[in-house]
């Protein structure tokens, strides 16, 4: 079943292996068009996409014809007005051209020679608008769009983010697109003196994300980065780039708007020279380096890219890479991950479309950046050839559970039955009852499920709610604010309020399955978006249990006492039930990451400590910030999924450190980026007829083989390439999470699980009394988990899967082909 799904995914986008002939113009691969070469009949093919996800009205396009025929020998038309202009001749047949001025829809492009031989040719294009959509569905609204300067909330209507535009919106929140040049100073970025990284320009008045990302209102007093008018600067930089130009480090910084994100894209440029899509400057490698952001948050605000910003990057400038974000893939900004992958498809046929053809496409983020890298080889493979990330997580559907579990954990354990359990019956003091609780969780201590409560546990709510927070890490005490508020960013009267339910049932909801419903559809005859939550028959703590960590009493307790939640992420007694038709969406789409989709991309996973807000690796940096919430056993569900998937999971390299925190030493970052880059070089290099994911193996570096960095090597520089010496460092070894305490796979991809009779015999001989297990059967009244099938709609991918049709999806197909006229 998984070898079909994989072709599938080839059939369905064979652009997928975009740039591994994209210098020999052998580029059937990377848009519709059709197959043909200099020797064969006239063909047409787009470069930039797919000829049916062509968006922003223009498209990179090749022509082939036999090799005798000139540009003046033919015609090309678009809807019938000449455009033979926009075309460049490339010899041997060949012509390249950016096609501009399509309509949104159907569009026609053909090539017709003008002495009627041989046959021309027509190809059809599918154009979407610079706003979007494309494949991900309609666009949630109210949205509201970014403004040149903040505006403050009046009435309903919220506050505006500054976009760092001069222009003002239109109604889709387009912004006209604005260039500048910036210069790199000779002032070092550390040391006495240093100058800032940080962008040169403003970037931010307000996020309405407080804490998250520090306001930037004015550009900073000793900028790394001045803006450039031409001339020679005293204190230009010079660089010398991959391949081998050397020139002063100016880079151009374009800023504009894509499917309703504020997206930045800068790459080193010469002033003096021109640059086209089909006349590139030499300097640019052809390589783009995209940065994700971290977080989750489902925003109805357009803002700034809250991802690494351009300014940062200078290693990869200074190379001759163009670095790219945009704010829609940005997981802070928006939780609809099909949506999120659309604009990373758009984002590189802007690119190939304004500068040039891509050789490949690097992915990197930590935390939601990294859910964001990983999602988009599961959702449309191919969309990038390859990722670095850090303190990284599968996909965010998964990584949902253990933040419900948690979150419902944490409630659990202040409820007076369980403390009058723990502290008078059974007479713990706090450290044995925080050691039990770890025991259930699956964590190092008691504050892993702690920090997911007090950082996302809210995350889900649909409408107005009061912030609840743990407010001793040692106890787990919990206080709520008295402040309403929502995950909207809009004012609390404009969104649904579940306490007015029926009063507010058509405005916004606010978790991220809402701000994804053209994905998941609506609950029938409510305007909840269906959702995947689930913890039906989930026998908390049975291998806490099972080792005898926990007493039966324990666990009967904490299972009747956990429950679950609504639509709204309301506690309730019974448990979460998902919707049938969300599961199976969630991995048809590739929502759910597939192993077998991973397997097509190279991937080198850094991953840190963050597992504990109390528990400190020696060493470590002081004044590093520890979430709590990147436990560690993330890398290895990956691991564990593309190896049944896959069959091995010779495409991930997994390097371990624990002094930091989540950020690697930096003589490892350098080396994940120039690993990265020998490998998607021998990757595009490779014109073998083997698969994707072969090709992926064989271009693998030896340097990227697994290994860690001990905690007791103070410099960070000692490669361990024994697994079981790195397993041995208890700040290395990965822990588990409060499914996989319930008996599930550490791939955690089983969203609900399938169920079986509760049954005395699962359990040791007199592990419950008649009354306790009488009470299991009232909690577990449908049954238990059984781990041993997959889960309730678990399936292999079908994507990429387009919502243009409505929720659930359709496979995207074949790519169009040109045909004869």
């Amino acid at each position: 079943m998984v070898p079909q799904a994989r072709n599938k995914a080839r059939q369905a986008a064979p652009w997928h292996i975009l740039g591994l002939a994209v210098l020999s113009g052998v580029l059937a691969s990377c848009g519709g068009g059709g197959g043909g070469n200099g020797n064969g009949p006239i063909a047409i093919r787009t470069l930039s996409d797919r000829a049916d996800l062509v968006s922003d009205g223009d498209a990179l396009v090749e022509v082939t014809a036999p090799p005798g025929l000139a540009k003046k020998d033919l015609t090309m038309k678009l809807n019938g007005t000449d455009v033979t202009s926009a075309f460049v001749d490339q010899g041997h047949g060949r012509f390249l051209g950016v096609v501009a001025g399509m309509n949104t829809g159907g569009n026609t492009l053909e090539v017709v020679p003008n002495s009627g031989f041989p046959l021309g040719a027509r190809l059809a294009i599918t154009n979407a608008p610079r706003s979007g959509p494309v494949f991900s569905g309609p666009q949630v609204t109210p949205y509201y769009c970014a403004t040149p300067t903040q505006q403050p909330q009046s009435g309903n209507t919220p506050a505006t983010n500054a976009s760092g535009l001069s222009g003002q919106p239109d109604a889709n929140c387009n912004i006209a697109t604005e260039t500048k040049l910036y210069y790199r100073t000779t002032t070092a970025s550390s040391g006495t003196g240093a100058c800032s990284t940080a962008l040169p320009d403003p970037a931010w008045n307000s996020n309405g994300v407080t804490g998250v990302i520090p306001p930037q209102p004015t550009a900073p007093a000793n900028p790394c980065w001045k803006p450039y008018a031409g001339g020679t600067p005293s204190d230009i930089a010079t660089v010398t780039t991959d391949n081998g130009q050397t020139l002063p480090f100016i880079v151009r910084l374009e800023r504009g708007t894509m499917n309703r994100g504020i997206y930045d894209i800068a790459v080193l440029f010469n002033p003096a020279n021109a640059w086209t899509a089909v006349a590139p400057q030499a300097q640019w490698n052809g390589k783009v380096y995209y940065s994700f952001g971290a977080s989750t948050g489902q925003p109805r605000r357009q803002s700034r890219s809250t991802a690494t910003a351009w300014s940062a990057l200078e290693e990869q400038l200074k190379r001759g890479w163009l670095v790219a974000s945009n704010s829609m893939s940005d997981s802070l900004c928006n939780s609809n991950r099909v949506l999120m992958t659309e604009t990373v498809l758009m984002m590189k046929e802007h690119i190939i479309d304004t500068y040039g053809q891509v050789k490949y496409t690097l992915g990197t983020g930590c935390s939601g950046g990294s859910i964001n890298s990983n999602m988009n080889l599961s959702i449309f493979p191919g969309n990038l050839d390859g990722v670095i990330t850090t303190c990284t997580y599968p996909d965010s559907e998964t990584t949902a559970m253990e933040v419900g579990d948690c979150t419902m954990l944490v409630e659990a354990y202040q409820k007076p039955q369980m403390l009058t359990l723990w502290t008078t019956t059974m007479g713990l003091n706090q450290a044995q009852i925080n050691a039990h609780k770890a025991a259930i969780n699956g964590h190092v201590d008691q504050t892993g499920c702690q920090a997911w409560f007090n950082l996302f546990g809210s995350n889900g709510k649909a409408g107005v709610y009061n912030l609840r927070q743990v407010s001793d890490q040692v106890t787990g005490a919990i206080t709520q604010s008295p402040t309403p508020t929502n995950n909207c960013e809009l004012p609390n009267s404009a969104v649904y309020d579940p306490a007015n339910a029926a009063g507010t049932a058509t405005l916004p909801r606010c978790n991220a399955w809402s701000w994804a419903v053209s994905i998941w559809g609506q609950v029938a005859g409510s305007p909840a978006a269906r959702d995947t939550r689930d913890n039906e028959g989930i026998q908390y703590g049975l291998r806490a249990l099972l080792a005898g960590t926990i007493s039966a009493e324990e666990f009967v307790t904490v299972n009747e006492l956990i429950g679950g939640t609504d639509r709204d992420t309301t506690p309730r007694a019974q448990r979460s039930i998902a919707d049938t038709d969300a599961l199976s969406i969630a991995y048809r789409s590739g929502i759910v990451a597939s192993g077998a989709n991973l397997a097509q991309a190279a991937i080198i996973d850094m991953r840190g400590w963050d597992d504990s807000l109390i528990t400190t690796p020696p060493g470590s940096i002081p004044g590093v910030t520890l979430f709590g919430i990147h436990h560690q056993w993330y890398s290895w569900a990956i691991r564990d999924r593309l190896v049944r998937d896959a069959g091995d999971a010779g495409n991930q390299a997994l390097w371990r450190f624990a002094r930091g925190a989540i950020a690697p030493p930096a003589n490892m970052s350098a080396e994940a980026f120039t690993t990265m880059d020998q490998w998607l070089t021998a990757l595009v290099n490779d014109d073998t007829g083997r698969s994707l994911a072969k090709k992926v193996r064989a271009a693998r570096p030896a340097s990227s083989t697994d290994f860690c960095y001990l905690t007791s090597d103070t410099s960070q520089t000692t490669k361990v390439f024994d697994q079981a010496t790195c397993d041995a460092d208890p700040f290395l070894k990965p822990a588990a999470s409060p499914r996989q305490v319930a008996g599930g796979p550490r791939s955690e991809d089983i969203l609900k699980c399938q169920l079986k009779p509760l049954a005395q015999s699962d359990y040791p001989p007199g592990a419950f009394t008649p009354v306790q297990f009488s009470r299991l059967q009232a909690v577990f009244a449908t049954g238990v988990c059984d781990w041993s099938k997959p889960g309730v709609g678990q399936q292999a991918a079908q994507s990429p899967l387009t919502f243009k049709a409505g929720p659930g999806g359709q496979p995207l197909g074949d790519a169009p082909t040109s045909s004869r006229l």
